[in-house]
């Protein structure tokens, strides 16, 4: 395979005619959960609509990319029932524990989408989403693998083109090298100004609002005394 087509595979699910390919009995199982539960492309025709047709108000809307095992979520929801959140998701058996865990919660001003981080310009119109989250990503530690990484500039304009004027984006890690990564990819941009940054975020800034939770991911890091990492990403006007 050429150069020239591994990079096009990398960047397949950016482009418009991606499909959804999978044979997973979980994909099958989510159809329990279809009240609130979006499958594969299935939410990408709501791109635009999202307040109006599915939560039918005018709350900000908040998008979590990479929900894991939804700790974030599922409390974040709850304590902020005038919010409009969007959580996705790719992993299959993961994605059925959390819809299980989010079906017992009754004001559901929320959707859970297995869907990939990629395809935000297609969930999501222009200037329609408020903040984005994502926490504790895959690092691809592999130097072969770092093109796998999500964090990079066809990522950073999706998110562009999703956010409003002075919409955020949240990101906490607990891996070095990725966060190395993700300085430098914010360096060669111009779409964001970075609002905050910090190598160690609980010991120098114990009041963030990214210090306010912590994941299942992030307690067993800090157990390791492994340093949370952390940045907040400002949509220029």
């Amino acid at each position: 395979m050429s150069e020239v087509s591994v990079q096009e595979k990398l960047n397949y699910c950016f482009l418009p005619e991606f499909r959804y390919k999978h044979a997973n009995p979980y994909h099958e199982k989510l159809k329990l959960f279809e009240e609130f539960v979006l499958r594969d492309d299935a939410a990408e025709k709501f791109k635009g609509k999202w307040s109006r047709e599915i939560f039918q108000n005018n709350n900000p809307l908040e998008v979590e990319i990479g929900t894991g095992y939804g700790h974030f979520m599922h409390s974040h929801c709850q304590q902020n029932p005038n919010i409009n959140f969007i959580g996705l998701d790719y992993r299959f058996k993961r994605s059925f524990e959390l819809a299980r865990r989010l079906a017992k919660i009754e004001k559901r001003n929320f959707r859970y989408l297995r869907a990939k981080g990629e395809r935000l310009q297609y969930l999501f119109d222009q200037k329609e989403v408020d903040k984005i989250y994502y926490f504790f990503p895959d690092p691809w530690p592999k130097n072969k693998h770092h093109k796998k990484r999500l964090f990079q500039l066809p990522f950073l304009k999706s998110c562009f083109e999703v956010l409003k004027p002075e919409g955020e984006l949240f990101i906490k890690t607990d891996h070095d090298d990725y966060f190395k990564w993700m300085k430098k990819i914010t360096e060669q941009q111009d779409m964001f100004d970075i609002k905050f940054i910090t190598d160690d975020l609980y010991r120098t800034n114990p009041g963030h609002f990214l210090a306010c939770f912590q994941t299942k991911f992030e307690k067993i890091f800090l157990a390791q005394q492994i340093k949370i990492k952390a940045m907040v990403l400002k949509k220029k006007i």
